[in-house]
This record gives structure tokens, sequence and C-alpha cells, in this order.
């Protein structure tokens, strides 16, 4: 064939793609008219079942946070949404071309989750939430939170008792009216319960923020105490977590664009007019970051990963030495030992190491989450530097070795003053580029409830449903912390080149 039919039957491929490809752009009046488009979840929610046995033709795409349920809908990405009523509302304010299709969907009963382990726990909560009922004050915590606008609400504040005996809370962060963070303090009504709770109980209480598909997990493994964040009560669910008392009935609702909806009048779904580039820059800017003081969460979580990456890296240096070691030793076992290691450490993906070591390895252990995520990513780093440095050893010309020792050199002399030196030099531009993939795999610590970089994104997303803005903030903001990781090594690299060395010693005598 030519290239000319080449590039003719390229174009017909492309022609018959984009029209396998045309989505059904007619507009949805019910629910059922959703059976076969692209549905959007979050994982683990009982939304997941519910549309799969609901709607078995549709494709259902599944999502860690209701920002990006908004993200995905605004970019066609899906075609509707299945969320909580009360976020829904609360997401419509900034999303004017987002409309409900029905609020008809689910009507569940919630509750708070708690381990099998502790009943005692359970029951006094039960009891709390009984006397709440009986004086009205859980109505009255009800009408703040799920009636009135969420922005005039007075967030309370609670002393935390530091003698009391300790309880964690696993707390999905993010759709409120239920849980989420303003001015850098845990609140909304599932909080303010709990924390009304251990407050009268003398309880010290602890919040450990994760993301919502890891709260059952880490409550079964111990790691928490108590969980909540609108948690559907299901039976499935109580085989591992025993609930407390219903508390509320929270609605469902299916959402999508307005130009989507039949149901919504035409003057409704008029798009609203773009504003200047830097005045929606500006915009943008006050609600992600100044607004309830939003940067709080940009500056713990850019500490929390720079304390991630810096000590992952410094250990994980130091354990791929010993690998290097093991790996170049004559002594078989030694040998085989650590190349079983480096080939399990490097078959297994880090998220997927991180969650075993978090909650397999350490499941009956109290040892604190960062600490976790240091020994994964670690472990995961020496795997690799261990290579790098072996072939960069091996690579040196032996006869360097043997003249070192001939010159009266011992053999750890020779390696320290001569082989070292040149192994440093050659490693450190492949030990730069792993450097850099390690901070950014950093990102999936919010797995293991860590409130890192991107964590604190996910917030934010979660209360402003910006869908651009936090995003590039993060990955200007992990370029920034890769760049100046860069600029130290290479500093590093400059001081060990005999060649930069000689320039800066004639460049001093010239002087």
């Amino acid at each position: 064939m030519k290239k000319l039919d080449y590039i003719i039957l390229l174009c017909i491929l492309l022609l018959l793609a984009s029209g396998c490809a045309k989505q059904d752009t007619a507009q949805m009046t019910t629910i059922n008219d959703v059976a076969n488009k692209r549905i959007g979840v979050c994982t683990g929610t009982i939304y997941d079942k519910f549309a799969a046995e609901r709607f078995p033709a549709a494709t259902i795409m599944h999502y860690t946070e209701q920002a990006d349920l908004v993200l995905a809908i605004k970019s066609n990405k899906i075609d509707v949404a299945i969320t909580t009523l009360s976020a829904t509302k609360n997401m419509l304010k900034t999303n004017d071309d987002v409309g409900i299709l029905t609020d008809d969907v689910l009507s569940i009963p919630i509750g708070i989750g708690f381990n099998k382990s502790n009943p005692a726990l359970r029951e006094k909560f039960n009891n709390f939430l009984n006397a709440s009922k009986a004086d009205g004050s859980l109505n009255a915590m009800y009408t703040k939170w799920f009636e009135n606008d969420i922005e005039t609400i007075q967030i309370p504040t609670f002393k935390q008792n530091p003698a009391g005996k300790k309880v964690i809370l696993g707390l999905s962060l993010g759709d409120l009216p239920n849980s989420g963070v303003v001015n850098g303090q845990y609140t909304g009504f599932d909080v303010e319960l709990i924390q009304t709770f251990a407050q009268k109980e003398n309880i010290n209480l602890e919040i450990a923020p994760s993301d919502f598909g890891a709260l059952v997990t880490s409550l079964a493994a111990g790691k928490v105490d108590m969980i909540a964040d609108c948690i559907a009560i299901t039976a499935e669910r109580q085989k591992l977590v025993d609930f407390s008392e219903p508390y509320m009935d929270i609605n469902s609702a299916v959402i999508a664009l307005k130009k989507n909806i039949a149901t919504i009048t035409p003057a409704d779904k008029k798009e609203t007019q773009s504003s200047s580039f830097f005045k929606s820059a500006g915009d943008s800017f006050y609600s992600n970051i100044l607004h309830e003081k939003r940067y709080l969460l940009i500056i713990d979580g850019l500490k929390t990963t720079g304390i991630i990456s810096i000590f992952s890296v410094l250990f994980g240096t130091l354990l791929g030495v010993l690998i290097c070691f093991l790996r170049m030793s004559k002594h078989k076992l030694l040998k085989l030992s650590a190349q079983l290691y480096i080939t399990i450490l490097r078959g297994i993906p880090v998220l997927v190491l991180l969650m075993l070591i978090y909650y397999v390895i350490f499941a009956k252990s109290n040892i604190a989450p960062i600490l976790v995520a240091i020994i994964a990513f670690g472990m995961n780093f020496a795997a690799y530097v261990s290579e790098m440095f072996r072939v960069t050893i091996e690579s040196i010309d032996k006869g360097q070795t043997e003249a070192g020792i001939a010159g009266g050199f011992t053999k750890v002399q020779t390696f320290v003053y001569i082989v070292m030196p040149q192994a440093i030099r050659l490693v450190l531009p492949v030990y730069k580029g792993e450097l850099i993939s390690l901070v950014k795999m950093t990102s999936v610590v919010g797995y293991i409830a860590v409130q890192d970089l991107t964590k604190a994104s996910d917030i934010i997303r979660s209360r402003t449903f910006d869908a651009f803005f936090p995003l590039i903030m993060t990955a200007v903001l992990y370029f920034a912390v890769s760049w100046l990781l860069v600029l130290l090594l290479t500093f590093v690299e400059q001081k060990t080149d005999p060649k930069q060395k000689r320039q800066t010693a004639l460049a001093r005598r010239n002087k």
C-alpha cells in the first residue's frame, strides 16, 4: 500500500471510532433514563452496589471524592452521578451548570461504626444518642447543619482532655454538612455529635482523616475505634462493624448537567457568563487558599510530604547500601536473600506494599501512619538504589582496587578513598531520577489516613468543587519540592566532580 492509502485508512478508522464513541444525547426525565448511561459513584459507598443491581446495562465508574464526581460530569466523563442529597445541595451552590435529575432514589439509615472488640464504647454512645433524642439536642443539631446555610454556621469549640481515655475516630472529610474542615478545624454534623459525646464521657478524641473506602478496613484492622461520615448501615458492613443505633436517614440524589435534564426549564439551563481570566484566577485563589484559612491545610500537607520524602530517602539509601553489600557478598545465602528482597520489592506496587504494611504487618500495632509510610517508601526506594549502587561499583575498573591494595591501602580504605568517590559521582544522575519518583509516589499516603499535600488538595476540592485550581496548585508544589531536592543533589554532584574541583581550585589561585 502507498503512503496515501495508509493515511486514508487511518482517517476512516478515526471516523469510525468517533462514531462509536458518540454518546446518547437524549435528555433524561426520570431515573429510569440512566439505565444505559455512564454512572459515577464514590468507591466504598452503598451507591456502588445499588447502581450495579438497578442498572446492569450501565457503565459504573468509581471515584474517590465527591469533587471528582462533579469534575467527571462537567468534563463529560460520566453522564450522571449518585450521591447524598445534603452534599449535593452544598455542591450546587458553586456549580450552576449541574442539576438534580431526581432526589427520590434511596433513603438510608446511617450510624456510627464501632470496633467489635469494644462493645462498651458503642453502648455508651447509644445511651448518649438516646438522651440527645429525648432532650431535643440531636434535633437542634440536625436543624443547624442540614437546614441552614453552612457558611453562616458558628463552629463550636471543644476542649480535649489529654488525661481521658484515648479514642481514635476514623473520618472521611469533605462532604459537609456531615464532616469537613473549616478554618483548619474538623467540623460538621457527625464531628460535632461525636465531639459532644467525647466531652460528656471525658474521652480524649483523636481524629484520623481517611478515604471513605478505607474506613471500614481501618476499623476492622483495629487502627481506629470509631468511624463516621454518613455511613449507611448495611448487612454486609455489619459483618465487620458494630453500628450504633441509627441517628438519621440520609436521602440520595442523581445529578447531571442541566442541559441533559428535560425537567429543568430552559431558563435555568442558560450558561453563566464567563468572567475574565484574572478575575477567575483571583476568585479561585481566594476560595481555595484564603477562605476559611485553607492555606493551613496546604502548609500542613506540604510539611507531611516533606517529612515522608526526606526520611524515606535517608532510610532507603542506608537500607539500599546494606542490600547492595549483601548482593555483592560472596556468601551465597546473603546474596540470595538480597536478590529475593530486590525481586519482591520491585514487583509489588508501592501502594499495595504501603497497605500491606499498615493493615497486615502492623495491624495490631499503634504505630504512627507517617512512620509506616516512611518504612514502606524507604523499603521500595532501597530495592532500586541498591541495584544502582551495585552496578556503579562494579563499573569501576578493578585495576584501581588492586593498585590501591598494592600501594598499602586496606580493602576498606581502597573502597572509601578510591572506589566510593567515583561511584557517587557516577550514580548521582540516576539517583536524582529515582528520588523524584519517590517524592511523587508519596501522593498515595492518604490511603492510610495520612493528610499529605494530595489529601489536603482533595479536602479543599471537596469544599470548593473547583475542578482545576487545587490540582494545578498541587502539581506546582510537587514540582517545587522535586526541583529543590534536585538542586541539592546537583550541588553535591558538582562538589564530588574532580574536574569541577580542579576548576574551582584554579579559579582561587588566579585570584
